[in-house]
């Protein structure tokens, strides 16, 4: 039994001589520790030793297993401290190196020209009415004075949830909502996101943003409208701009026009921008159609008003002088970071 025990010592020493890591000691330990190892096919030898060398033997038996424990006990923490240094020798960080360059998030350059126009209106005294941008056909195109052919009303044109639900295709279907809901003078703003289903083009997208225009009171005249566009513009693009307006025709306006601006490149000399015209079209506008002022609660004998509206993706494209509106939604990295 003693030379067994002797020879287990040997063996167990020369094996841990041999070890190279945590997981080769916890193999170890199954060697010689586990229910089928060495150690304990000693205990049960016990039985066939005289029952006088029985005590002595056990004991020398169990100082084996206490010293097997031991010395894997030292082991698994001398390589867990190895093992860690070497990993955080590899993995140290220089803290004296400069740190990662963290980019800042900016807002869209849509946002940022809608967020000006908007604080702009405001600063002129209007204030912000916020509509759905599921609309429905009533407040979108019948109140508006649009009449039940009109081709815009058509699958072709506009985005249908069901037969009475569509995405509103322009944010002027706010104005029927204004007048329900409040009385002259009405000064009042909407925009938003519409629809339209157009062919994707450098000029045209089937998502789109607008701003509309609407103030509505005693007196109010076209010399009122034209003045407030002059401001507002002028005011948006930091410069003194020249208005020309031509005739044109919208169902909720009488009469209509659209609105060009002195070029604010060439301030109206002619240039690539303008298209060497001297003039860029900003928007549609006119008074509010009588029959408008009807569908929305207010006599027309007593109150009249003005109407514009404009998309702001054509504003930010006419600023920056962008060629292509489809670069506003390819969230393209390269574009957006110029707009700080």
């Amino acid at each position: 039994m003693r030379e067994k025990i002797q020879k287990l010592y040997e063996e167990f020493n020369a094996s841990l001589t041999k070890v190279g890591g945590s997981k080769e000691v916890m193999d170890l330990r199954v060697r010689f520790l586990g229910k089928k190892g060495p150690i304990a096919d000693l205990m049960q030898s016990l039985k066939t030793v005289d029952p006088a060398s029985r005590p002595e033997a056990g004991k020398e038996i169990n100082d084996l297993k206490v010293y097997i424990t031991e010395k894997l006990d030292e082991a698994v923490v001398a390589f867990i401290e190895k093992e860690r240094n070497e990993r955080f020798a590899k993995e140290a960080i220089d803290v004296s190196l400069p740190g990662n360059k963290q980019f800042l998030g900016r807002i869209h350059p849509i946002t940022q020209m809608l967020d000006r126009a908007v604080n702009i209106l405001i600063d002129m005294g209007f204030s912000v009415q916020y509509t759905p941008e599921m609309e429905s056909e009533f407040y979108n195109y019948e109140a508006l004075n649009y009449l039940p052919d009109h081709p815009a009303r058509d699958m072709q044109d506009t985005y249908y949830i069901s037969k009475e639900i569509l995405l509103r295709s322009h944010t002027t279907s706010f104005q029927i909502r204004a007048m329900e809901e409040y009385e002259p003078p009405i000064r009042m703003i909407a925009m938003g996101k519409c629809y339209r289903n157009e062919t994707i083009s450098s000029r045209s997208h089937v998502l789109f943003h607008q701003i509309d225009v609407l103030y509505i009171d005693e007196h109010v005249t076209f010399a009122d409208l034209l003045a407030t566009q002059e401001e507002f513009y002028s005011r948006l693009f930091d410069q003194k701009l020249k208005l020309r307006v031509r005739p044109s025709y919208f169902p909720f306006v009488e009469p209509g026009i659209e609105v060009d601006i002195s070029c604010t490149a060439c301030k109206g000399k002619g240039c690539r921008i303008c298209k060497h015209s001297g003039w860029l079209e900003v928007a549609g506008a006119g008074m509010v159609h009588p029959n408008v002022l009807k569908a929305g609660g207010i006599d027309p004998k007593k109150y009249q008003g003005f109407a514009w509206g404009g998309g702001i993706e054509r504003l930010t494209m006419l600023k920056h002088d962008i060629q292509d509106i489809r670069l506003f939604m390819e969230n393209d990295m390269r574009f957006l970071s110029q707009f700080p």
